[in-house]
């Protein structure tokens, strides 16, 4: 990648938002251009071609983590979708003496909207500690679990820390008593192999643009009798079967919870980004960002004002502090060098909290990182070194 004015841009944010590959920017502006119509509504031809387009785009992303397309509802991200789920099924199945499980390292995204239903319905929260290396003490988990716990809510990948969840095992956990489980997958899905069937777990949520696709659009998967069973979250076109005054039914899910009109040439570019994920390949993708993270963890440890954070075999992030030197003023210098990482507490504040930090420093990379990317931040960090002493 090239600055705007042609010199050499490493990008090392791809945590927050990866960049886009021409097949994917080709199809939304296709999809926007000569190929646009509403859907669902026309009774003409573009109409009716862009409405298969649409719901094959569903079928192709939820294809990607091995799910079925009437288990997947199309939202505007992954915050959105852990919003959906608490304020339907949540609302619908917790009481007061209930309680929900969470991890230290999540997300704000899959904290507040949790704490906004225990306000609204009673329910608790639990929060689970970490392993020494940062990742998600099941054993903790297993020992805290009771059958009071309706829902556990765990990051499958942290965005801070890099640690990968054994899914399956926490899945099995939760079943255990009785308690439902979401995965907020936004960091796992452009990185590790997902199969939700095999996972067996009850709801998986994940963001389009950290998947190489467009930003605004999101997806909710969940298991048919759930979506079946949760009602409706917001009112309007399309989420209805008949509409009087007297009452209104619903649509069946997932329609139900796609009011209006929806991000059309978004879907159709979120599906061409599932097409180049599974074409590149998620294993050899994640053996890609392995040998980047090792190769980097390696090169920052050799220098002794740095503090490495999170486990060895993180999954593409490499999260880090330098002695004396604020984050911020780390990430200002880099930019100089034409060198892009995330300087900030990561919405995981609650996590920064426990490490006893204000924030770090993080390296994240993709497909489209290489070596020359660690060796300019390492450069960087030398640079703000000196600029320091």
């Amino acid at each position: 990648m090239v600055t705007r004015e042609g010199a050499r841009w490493h990008y090392l944010d791809s945590a927050a938002t990866a960049q886009k590959p021409n097949v994917v920017i080709d199809a939304v502006a296709r999809a926007l251009g000569p190929d646009y119509a509403t859907v669902h509504r026309g009774l003409y031809a573009r109409s009716a071609e862009m409405t298969t387009a649409y719901e094959a785009a569903r079928r192709e992303v939820a294809a990607l983590i091995g799910g079925a397309e009437h288990e997947l509802v199309f939202t505007r991200g992954a915050t959105e979708a852990i919003n959906l789920v608490a304020q339907t099924w949540g609302v619908a199945n917790l009481r007061p003496g209930d309680r929900i499980l969470l991890s230290l390292l999540e997300h704000h995204s899959n904290i507040v909207p949790w704490q906004l239903i225990r306000d609204r319905t009673g329910a608790e929260i639990d929060v689970c500690p970490l392993t020494p290396d940062g990742r998600i003490d099941l054993d903790a988990a297993e020992a805290m679990l009771s059958p009071a716990h309706k829902l556990v809510a765990f990051s499958h990948v942290s965005n801070v820390l890099g640690g990968v969840l054994d899914v399956a095992r926490a899945v099995r956990m939760a079943h255990a008593v009785g308690a439902r489980i979401l995965i907020d997958g936004c960091q796992a899905v452009a990185r590790v192999p997902v199969d939700v069937a095999a996972f067996d777990c009850d709801f998986y949520v994940f963001s389009a643009h950290k998947l190489y696709g467009p930003t605004g659009i999101g997806a909710l998967w969940a298991k048919a009798e759930l979506l079946g069973a949760m009602p409706p979250w917001q009112g309007g076109g399309s989420m209805i079967d008949r509409v009087t005054f007297a009452e209104t039914t619903w649509a069946p899910a997932p329609q139900r919870f796609e009011a209006g009109t929806p991000a059309i040439a978004e879907a159709i570019g979120f599906a061409a980004a599932a097409r180049f994920v599974k074409a590149q390949g998620l294993g050899a993708i994640h053996a890609h960002e392995a040998a980047l993270v090792k190769r980097a963890r390696s090169e920052l440890g050799r220098i002794n004002a740095v503090r490495l954070f999170g486990p060895e075999d993180s999954a593409g992030i490499v999260s880090f502090t330098i002695e004396g030197v604020h984050p911020h003023d780390l990430g200002t210098i880099l930019d100089e060098e034409n060198v892009a990482i995330r300087a900030g507490h990561h919405c995981a504040q609650p996590l920064m909290a426990a490490l006893d930090i204000p924030a770090t420093a993080r390296a994240s990379f993709a497909l489209y990182s290489d070596d020359s990317d660690i060796a300019a931040l390492v450069r960087g960090i030398e640079r703000t070194l000196r600029i320091f002493a």
